[in-house]
């Protein structure tokens, strides 16, 4: 199993390696910062040039929204379809294990989806968390899904996922069965999207 992090983290990368390695399997961590994509190796590049050491999985966390189905869909067009791809966190795209892991929480405590008012708060415009957990509440029956934030944080598409978008917060969480907050990812935001971060 190679752990490709093309971004930083420390939970998803590390729960990975620990679940693999609960499985017995070998258990590759890539260091991008001194790998040769940091010398122009492209990403597919990188994903052949592993494959050929026996790889039997890739985890991909990337900036890239897209990314993890690129190498999936390169290892299927090279003959090498038996080489599965996990989609570890893809730009602004998806991150289906922490999706998962939110639903497994909401399930321990709440037990069942149906009926259950669900507001998630805070940056959903850089959020791959929240496009995550809206695709799965919706589809495990959640009663009603929220998108709660300022109008610069939520992404125009929400209400076509099936979410009532609410911008005030009181409204927002009144009534909720759970309430997922999001943190503000300064990292990706590219200009100032809130008058101040108090």
């Amino acid at each position: 199993v190679f752990n490709l992090f093309f971004e930083n983290s420390t939970r998803t990368r590390t729960t990975f390696e620990i679940a693999a390695k609960r499985l017995s399997a070998d258990v590759i961590n890539l260091n991008i910062s001194t790998s040769s994509a940091n010398k122009g190796e492209t990403l597919l590049d990188t994903a052949d040039n592993l494959a050929a050491m026996q790889a039997d999985m890739f985890v991909v966390r990337h900036a890239s929204s897209g990314a993890p189905y690129l190498i999936a869909r390169h290892m299927a067009a090279t003959g090498r379809d038996h080489i599965h791809v996990v989609n570890a966190g893809d730009g602004r795209h998806a991150h289906p294990t922490q999706g998962l892991l939110d639903m497994y929480t909401i399930r321990h405590f709440k037990r069942e989806f149906s009926g259950l008012v669900v507001a998630i708060v805070g940056d959903l415009v850089h959020s791959r968390v929240a496009r995550s957990g809206i695709h799965a509440l919706t589809t495990l029956g959640a009663g009603e899904v929220r998108a709660v934030g300022p109008k610069t944080l939520v992404p125009s598409d929400m209400k076509e996922m099936g979410v009532r978008v609410c911008h005030d917060m009181v409204e927002g969480i009144r009534d909720a069965d759970v309430i997922i907050m999001l943190r503000l990812q300064n990292e990706r935001m590219g200009g100032a999207l809130l008058p101040s971060a108090g």
